[in-house]
């Protein structure tokens, strides 16, 4: 288990991280419960854990990221 996978969840924290993987998978046309899917969450979580604390930002950094 992960550092970043011991942590507790808000409710509110679950809102922010569905709304953003949902809205970033259906920009992209992928299944949420794919194996890409699957990828975008866990590197949703750890943005999440490095600070990007509103959809807006998990967003950005996300795209950010897929630009690397």
């Amino acid at each position: 288990m992960t550092a970043a996978a011991s942590l507790p969840f808000q409710p509110d924290d679950v809102d922010v991280l569905a709304g953003a993987l949902y809205t970033w998978c259906a920009e992209h046309n992928i299944k949420l419960r794919s194996q890409q899917g699957l990828s975008i969450a866990s590197i949703a979580i750890d943005l999440y854990h490095a600070g990007h604390h509103t959809q807006d930002e998990l967003l950005v950094a996300l795209h950010e990221r897929e630009l690397h």
